[in-house]
């Protein structure tokens, strides 16, 4: 009887230490592992050698807490690293590399083991430029917006900024009231403070820019050249229907026919139109996605696809050519487009990781290279595209990006979103327009400080010249 006592405690101890541990641990009211978890000393988040996101240490259970230096100016890159909702932005997309477990980092930790070093995360460096992404803050200003610049020959995201943003040192509080009220303040707000602007969310119509995709398409198609004549009378008429497409000076463009490239350098609504016409949806569609449209990427951040709808009739031909009917997109989209212009129709796959090393920062332990995304135009539809781009800036809608002694190419947008709402604004750019180091993206939400006034060329444009700026200054 003994010795049957011994075995089933024997049988009993066994069954817990391989089999009932792990699932204990892994149990959210187990507050031993959440202490390990959130007590180890994460790595810090860097942009040009200074944190982001960083542990300290603190006299409490948790050993260290998350702080922010930056707040909410890189709120939507950071994200927060929470005792009570977990982690979200690159706290939650680069988690195992900034909480060292990572299987890149194993040796790592092998070695921390035999020489009883403390385990330390990864650093994350990121491909941000400070001057830029403080330049694209401070030009938003008080605005719901979002602003994305890019490397077209890299890829590598130099700034992105969505407002409202939020301060995440109260999320990675550990006083768990102070936490839940935070969330709760965040979730009640109607500026959505939590929704990065720039990749994800609610998507935005993208009125004029689009037609860089109608006219990438256009001369894609070998029909029509820069100097190809197009109707572009005040309103044209749109087929099996009674509607008609008007311009938005409510006039006629260059006395009713214009070029493509006068029809981009004027934001002609009814010469697109009519390109949408001829060229039908499918054409559009299919140079849409050469751009990236109805791709879901990794940054690493997740974006949201941007969409190009499935079913078009005629009539809705010539409103997707505009960028309006469900046309929806981002910001980091259409500063793909434009980069991908830039960089001779090759599209570079966005990152935000330039390097990360380990938590002594003497190791590098990856250091991403630039990828190719697309071929999304020919080098010579792009430099015609490049040539257009230059007029809208400097004799268009686009006057207000123009930099002294740098030939700028940028597009305006002023995106309708339905009667009684004002329209959103956008601008997308790149610079020099010779050997561009940079592609910028901006919309401004519900016609900003303007309201119903709003347009891309006066509220967006001044944004994408100051980011430009910034980068052009380095």
């Amino acid at each position: 009887m003994v010795t049957l006592l011994f075995a089933l405690l024997l049988v009993g101890a066994t069954w817990i230490q391989v089999f009932s541990v792990p699932s204990m641990a892994d149990r959210p009211d187990n507050v031993r592992a959440l202490y390990k978890e959130y007590g180890r000393e994460r790595g810090p988040i860097l942009v040009a050698g200074d944190p982001i996101a960083e542990s300290v240490p603190v006299d409490d259970a948790y050993t260290f807490q998350r702080r922010y230096p930056r707040g909410a100016q890189y709120s939507h890159l950071t994200g927060f690293y929470s005792v009570v909702y977990g982690a979200t932005g690159l706290e939650n997309a680069e988690n195992d590399l900034l909480a060292g477990t990572s299987g890149k980092l194993f040796y790592r930790r092998l070695g921390d083991l035999l020489t009883g070093r403390e385990p330390r995360g990864a650093s994350i460096d990121l491909t941000i430029d400070p001057k830029a992404q403080r330049a694209a803050w401070n030009a938003l200003g008080n605005q719901r917006g979002a602003v994305v610049a890019l490397d077209p020959d890299t890829g590598e995201v130099l700034a992105m900024v969505s407002k409202p943003g939020f301060d995440p040192d109260r999320m990675a509080s550990h006083n768990a009231r102070t936490v839940r009220s935070a969330r709760t303040d965040l979730l009640n707000d109607p500026s959505r403070p939590l929704e990065n602007r720039a990749i994800t969310g609610r998507l935005y119509p993208p009125g004029s820019v689009f037609k860089l995709v109608t006219a990438a398409a256009a001369l894609e198609s070998g029909e029509f050249d820069p100097d190809s004549v197009l109707p572009g009378p005040a309103r044209l008429d749109l087929p099996q229907t009674s509607t008609t497409l008007p311009n938005y000076s409510g006039g006629a463009c260059g006395g009713g026919r214009v070029t493509l490239t006068q029809a981009l350098q004027t934001s002609c609504n009814t010469a697109f139109g009519y390109l949408g016409l001829r060229l039908g949806d499918d054409a559009i569609r299919e140079q849409a996605e050469k751009f990236g449209f109805g791709q879901e990427l990794t940054i690493p951040l997740k974006t949201t696809p941007s969409i190009f709808p499935d079913e078009v009739d005629a009539p809705q031909s010539a409103m997707v050519a505009i960028g309006q009917f469900n046309v929806r997109t981002h910001p980091l989209q259409m500063a793909m487009v434009a980069a991908g212009i830039a960089n001779d129709g090759v599209v570079m796959r966005p990152r935000l990781v330039r390097t990360v090393r380990s938590g002594d920062a003497l190791e590098v332990i990856s250091k991403p290279r630039p990828e190719r995304f697309s071929t999304a135009v020919s080098r010579r539809t792009a430099n015609r595209l490049t040539d257009m781009m230059v007029k809208v800036v400097s004799n268009g809608t686009g006057t207000r990006a123009q930099i002294p002694g740098v030939a700028v190419a940028g597009k305006t947008g002023t995106a309708e979103q339905g009667e009684g709402r004002p329209p959103n604004a956008w601008f997308v750019s790149f610079a020099p327009a010779e050997n561009p180091q940079v592609a910028v993206a901006v919309v401004i939400e519900d016609g900003g400080v303007l309201g119903d006034s709003a347009s891309g060329g006066r509220l967006g444009a001044p944004i994408a010249k100051s980011v430009m700026e910034a980068v052009l200054s380095r």
